[in-house]
């Protein structure tokens, strides 16, 4: 996270939290935050500049992706129950959540100030946002209740969930400018093929690790999963017997290499990387029709896609 982009965050508590202690909670968590490769708010700054956009305030939007993003990943950390490292998940739960309240809240809250001192700035709708956020947390129930069962289900729960971050962090850029629904869409579909991506990837590396993240011993149905069951269940019959509930998770844990091996041989990963760069070729080709400064396009290219290859 760029280091004017956490002062803006801290600066934005400061107006919104007057309560010392809790001031200081999100500050924590924000420092938490910034110290990951978050680069949300970042994100936010150059679709604003691709586009043509110098608003003064792209800095507080900037500041304020980031605080949406941390509620939403506060609140995904207590329900998952994982990331135990993090400084909210060490925190009494009932404060993390009121973190979780205050960032939303506030995060709605200083839109609205921004408004009301520019009037006759373009501004992100809170209302816009509001619906954003609300479409990832339908997204996230839906995951939570594991309400997968097909690809097709997949996609739509990741593009529901994961996407609308992507949705969001571009929205506070481009909601800065004068309306455009052309340029809306284009980076509405942008943000659906790069969400994917990035659920895939986290996927891959989940499926073949064995502590509290591994997407099987929380019997998830994420893509690679999905291969997995829908495979000749005589072949190694360890997981469909789990997930139908037939042996617990400590029988499951003991055959742990056995099954990492199996992974690794069928197909899964291989599977899995091709529907990824199916979405990722989808997410350059809208990328490149976009109508914006090519120089800094070129950049936010890097940063959500990655730089060319010589063939490109």
């Amino acid at each position: 996270m760029q280091a004017e982009v956490l002062r803006e965050m801290e600066s934005t508590i400061d107006r919104l939290c007057p309560v010392p202690a809790f001031n200081a909670l999100l500050k924590q968590f924000a420092r938490d935050k910034a110290a990951e490769t978050s680069r949300w708010g970042e994100t936010t700054r150059l679709v604003h500049a691709m586009l043509g956009g110098a608003s003064p305030q792209i800095g507080r939007l900037a500041a304020l992706t980031e605080l949406l993003v941390l509620a939403l990943d506060i609140a995904d950390d207590l329900q998952d129950a994982d990331n135990a490292e993090k400084s909210w998940m060490q925190a009494p739960p009932e404060l993390s959540l009121n973190a979780v309240m205050g960032l939303l809240m506030g995060a709605v809250a200083e839109l609205g100030r921004l408004q009301a001192e520019h009037p006759g700035e373009p501004m992100p709708n809170p209302g816009e946002v509001g619906q954003i956020v609300l479409n990832a947390v339908n997204g996230q129930y839906r995951d939570l209740t594991n309400d997968i069962e097909t690809e097709q289900d997949y996609i739509a729960v990741v593009q529901q969930k994961s996407c609308m971050l992507l949705k969001l962090a571009y929205y506070m850029g481009y909601g800065a400018l004068p309306p455009d629904e052309a340029i809306a869409e284009r980076l509405d579909e942008l943000a659906g093929y790069l969400g994917v991506v990035s659920q895939l990837s986290n996927d891959l590396r989940d499926v073949l690790r064995y502590d509290v993240k591994n997407d099987l011993l929380h019997k998830k149905r994420t893509l690679p999963v999905l291969f997995l069951l829908g495979g000749d269940a005589d072949e190694f019959p360890v997981i469909r017997r789990y997930y139908d509930g037939e042996i617990d998770r400590n029988e499951f844990l003991s055959h742990k290499q056995a099954c990492v091996d199996y992974i690794r041989e069928s197909g899964c990963i291989e599977y899995t990387e091709v529907i990824k760069t199916l979405f990722l070729d989808k997410a350059a080709e809208t990328l490149d029709a976009l109508p914006a400064d090519a120089e800094r396009k070129e950049r936010f290219r890097e940063l959500v896609i990655g730089p060319r290859t010589p063939d490109e």
